[in-house]
């Protein structure tokens, strides 16, 4: 066994250095040597997760390619030009909704730059706002509806009688606080921009220009607001179905799951997009959106499938151990899924990966939902790209990597709102 989770870690650490859809392959390079070499039984790819997450992301892809997200980011400009003072705690507020609508943290590199600037332009240290930005943009892909890895949460809970709107009632009070909370204390970091060494030695230098530009100029308003309707009518319907399942058509006395419901409305939205808006059905395939979802879906289709067979495999001699120090303090299992997030850098892989593991040692399902937050640690080393675009959009130099590493821009804001996250959902699940 140990020669085993040797062979899945060395997969999972070469897979996240090669990027991309690398972390996908070389879970299926590892998934060769468990059954070919160690003689595990394969078990079934999370086929649901990936058409779910696929289907989720081609309407959003349609949505940007129809100048939706660049609508939605002259929207967000405007709110931090309208409070500038405040961006420090504006600007998480919008990279959540951002996210939580679009169900990826990718959509943050627009919104990313006009933080920047009007951080700098106000002469608030910008290394605040983009830190807790960042943040946020990770945090509510643990309380968006049509997230990857609340879908792939969902697709594991629903046996047990969990539906969407109980993964939601905690999920998206409990980051909201955690990303206030990590405002708040951002406010707090560092020097004033004027006072900042690096910032007067790129001053000095000429390396910083006064003058801003406009950053994002939708061409055709009507197509994109439309793009942005039709998305949000859609996962409203998702919200909807998922938390009230007398909506669901019925079939031989049984309700259509939820990942049918999911595929079919976004399916659908994205074919409403591209029919309204007369949007080209290639052009979404050459977004951002589109790509980064896909390298999503590679990557839980390897890494998930080994995950589960290793441990299907050695379900006894894995949860034996530790069961009882689990049952005990079952908190301790949110140390595992931050510790895997780390290396997965996938809160969809990190799910589909660990959550069995917890559903095998006996840790409730609400108990999960509680813990469900500790997904996003894939901010403490600061090499994601999100994390990397945040730094290279500060031209003032406050946002930065630390000369130990670990001590960037992303660590303090990260660990509250993580912390403060997974603090209120044990909270509420306890109310509930």
């Amino acid at each position: 066994m140990i020669l085993q989770l040797l062979i899945v870690l060395a997969a999972i650490i070469v897979g996240a250095r090669l990027g991309g859809i690398g972390l996908g392959v070389m879970g299926g390079a590892g998934m060769a040597v468990l059954v070919f070499v160690f003689g595990l039984e394969p078990t079934s790819p999370p086929i649901d997760v990936m058409l779910m997450i696929a289907a989720v992301i081609s309407a959003a892809a349609a949505m940007q390619a129809a100048g939706g997200l660049d609508y939605l980011v002259g929207i967000a400009e405007k709110l931090l030009r309208k409070h500038p003072s405040q961006v420090t705690m504006v600007s998480p507020l919008v990279t959540y909704l951002f996210t939580f609508v679009a169900g990826t943290g990718h959509v943050a590199y627009s919104v990313l730059p006009v933080i920047a600037e009007v951080a700098r332009e106000t002469k608030i240290r910008p290394e605040r706002p983009l830190g807790i930005a960042v943040i946020a943009s990770q945090q509510a892909i643990t309380a968006s509806p049509i997230s990857a890895a609340t879908v792939a949460l969902l697709g594991m809970l629903t046996a047990g009688g969990i539906s969407l709107f109980d993964i939601l009632k905690i999920t998206i009070p409990a980051t909201l606080i955690g990303v206030i909370v990590g405002a708040f204390f951002s406010k707090r970091v560092g020097k004033e921009l004027l006072e900042d060494p690096e910032y007067q030695r790129r001053v000095k230098e000429g390396m910083i220009e006064e003058n801003s530009k406009p950053i994002n100029r939708v061409k055709n308003v009507g197509k994109a607001r439309l793009s942005v309707i039709l998305f949000l009518v859609a996962t409203v319907l998702i919200v909807l179905f998922g938390s009230i399942p007398a909506m669901r058509p019925t079939f031989n006395g049984a309700a259509v799951e939820m990942p049918a419901i999911i595929e079919i409305l976004m399916l659908s939205a994205c074919a409403l997009i591209l029919i309204c808006t007369k949007t080209n059905g290639i052009t979404p395939t050459q977004g951002s959106v589109f790509i980064a979802g896909m390298q999503a879906v590679i990557a839980i289709f390897g890494i998930a499938w080994m995950g589960d067979t290793f441990i299907n495999g050695n379900l006894a001699a894995i949860t034996g151990p530790i069961e009882g120090i689990v049952r005990q303090m079952p908190w301790l299992f949110a140390l595992a899924l931050f510790v895997m997030s780390i290396l997965l850098y996938s809160q969809a892989a990190t799910v589909r990966a660990i959550m069995p593991l917890g559903l095998a040692l006996g840790i409730s399902p609400m108990m999960l939902i509680a813990l469900f937050p500790a997904v996003n640690g894939y901010f403490f080393i600061p090499n994601y790209p999100t994390v990397v675009a945040a730094i290279n959009f500060d031209r003032t130099g406050t946002t930065h990597i630390g000369k130990y590493v670990l001590n960037h821009s992303f660590m303090m804001p990260g660990m509250i709102a993580t912390i403060v996250a997974i603090g209120v959902g044990l909270l509420l699940i306890q109310l509930y």
